[in-house]
């Protein structure tokens, strides 16, 4: 096999996976817009076939042949990193052996079963068992992938398709959340104490918002914001996400008829997704080339779009308007009322969707603790309903009162395990980091004051989107941003925004 060859044969491995991925997100997007109710048994025979057919073409011998043969002193940077890409999903699947990887399709499946159950009926012990089972196969996956490290960093560090995350080493995470650790309940604090009174109800006393309008509106945004509906449609789904390529993108969103801040922020944060998708090279599309470079990555883009832009108060001068023209009765609200109701901290919440941007990243560091010392054997899956308790009374000052609000609310632990570092680290912290750096280069509160939004998307383009997975996380970022992943401008921004508020 020439070199030439071998090379063509990755690629076209890279390819293949990469087209049964996006029809897997279809038929996901599919599941949750637009199959009736019966398809579930169809469909779930349809995804574990696209499952099977992913897992066998990333651990083809012909595939392993061809990365053997390669030689990559003889490659460009691009050819490089296709084949650094390549290379290491080929090595994750071929180190596990097929009977685990069927194990663990098969517990993620009763996991979720049963943890919609015991959500139901606030029964622990129903999904404890499972829950056991499937961290216990976890670790014994992570074991055979690298045996000599942390298993809870093995996992983190070796997911595969569109939820990895190769390249951000734990102890960056670990890091990044001690700092937030030692900050953030200090804040909450001086927050909940304060006798500042915001306009929190301005949207809730001026209601109802039909469905029909706020998708109408919400539509006409996404026009002012810049999206192409030539690449992209906007349905409405249980829990919003996104899913697509440069080509075609899928958003979707909720809508709450008291209240179309909530549906409203959801779509700013799949925007944010969008961009990214419509960002990446159409002329490398499938390959690591033209793929978004993981989740942390993705989740500083739906943050920036979310809370950076869309929980700012030059944003509502420029977007206020447009709802003033869908909702006549909203005609005497002013763009600073708009912005105080979208930034209100909850004093009570414990259920994490519904939780405000400043006590988020709380939930989301119970969380990874707990998942830490669980795949660590630092924990039992029976201690974690009182240690969730301790955790919210320590960090948060409250304390569920159902295993629904508590442990169970989440149906993250019956699919992924780590499933929520992504959440604070990208959505949170990388956010702030890309933001800061993108206001260093432009006048960002006057152009969105104006709804000049083509400046941001250009940059973003030019310093995060158009390289794909060209670069590691980490170079990526330092690129962007002339720094290493930090939790500096995260925490100046929250810091300064929400004691401004609360005047605290």
């Amino acid at each position: 096999m020439s070199q030439n060859t071998s090379y063509e044969t990755i690629v076209e491995h890279a390819k293949r996976i990469h087209n049964l991925e996006q029809i897997d997100h279809l038929l996901r997007w599919d599941s949750d817009v637009m199959m009736p109710p019966q398809g579930t048994t169809a469909r779930s025979g349809q995804r574990e076939t696209l499952s099977k057919m992913m897992h066998d073409l990333r651990g083809s011998d012909a595939l392993g042949r061809a990365l053997d043969r390669v030689d990559e002193q003889e490659m460009s940077q691009d050819e490089r990193a296709i084949v650094r890409e390549t290379r290491r999903e080929h090595e994750v699947t071929t180190s596990v052996p097929d009977k685990l990887h069927g194990e663990l399709a098969d517990v993620t499946a009763r996991a979720h079963e049963a943890w919609k159950s015991a959500k139901q009926n606030n029964d622990w012990d129903t999904f404890a068992p499972v829950f056991k089972e499937h961290i216990d196969l976890r670790r014994e996956w992570a074991n055979y992938v690298d045996p000599n490290s942390d298993p809870y960093e093995v996992l983190w560090k070796n997911k595969l398709g569109y939820t990895s995350q190769p390249y951000i080493e734990l102890s960056t995470v670990n890091r990044v959340f001690d700092r937030l650790k030692s900050t953030l309940p200090s804040l909450i604090e001086d927050v909940q104490k304060s006798d500042t009174d915001l306009e929190t109800d301005v949207f809730k006393i001026r209601g109802p918002y039909t469905r029909e309008v706020q998708k109408d509106a919400f539509e006409d945004v996404l026009t002012e914001l810049g999206i192409d509906w030539d690449r992209a449609r906007f349905d409405t789904a249980p829990h919003p996400f996104s899913y697509g390529n440069p080509y075609d993108v899928r958003l979707t969103t909720r809508f709450d008829e008291d209240d179309p801040t909530s549906g409203f922020t959801a779509t700013m944060h799949e925007f944010g997704h969008t961009t990214y998708h419509h960002g990446l090279p159409a002329e490398q599309y499938g390959t690591p080339l033209g793929r978004a470079r993981g989740l942390t990555i993705h989740g500083s883009q739906s943050g920036i779009w979310e809370n950076h832009i869309g929980r700012s108060e030059p944003f509502w001068e420029f977007v206020l308007p447009i709802f003033q023209n869908h909702f006549p009765q909203l005609s005497d609200v002013t763009p600073s009322e708009a912005y105080e109701a979208v930034n209100q901290v909850n004093d009570s919440n414990v259920i994490r969707t519904a939780a405000d941007e400043l006590t988020y990243h709380m939930h989301i560091i119970i969380r990874t603790e707990i998942e830490q010392a669980l795949v660590g054997g630092e924990m039992t899956v029976n201690e974690v309903p009182q240690v969730w308790n301790e955790k919210y009374d320590q960090y948060l000052g409250v304390t569920p009162d159902s295993y629904g609000e508590g442990p169970l609310q989440d149906p993250h632990w019956s699919g992924d395990v780590p499933g929520f570092i992504n959440y604070t680290l990208g959505h949170g912290v990388l956010a702030a980091q890309v933001w800061a750096a993108a206001d260093r280069d432009l006048p960002l509160d006057d152009q969105i004051r104006r709804g000049e939004f083509e400046p941001l998307q250009e940059w973003m383009r030019e310093n995060i989107h158009r390289h794909g997975q060209c670069y590691k996380s980490q170079e990526l970022v330092r690129r962007a941003t002339n720094r290493e992943i930090t939790a500096d401008h995260f925490l100046a921004y929250i810091e300064d925004k929400y004691r401004t508020l609360y005047d605290c």
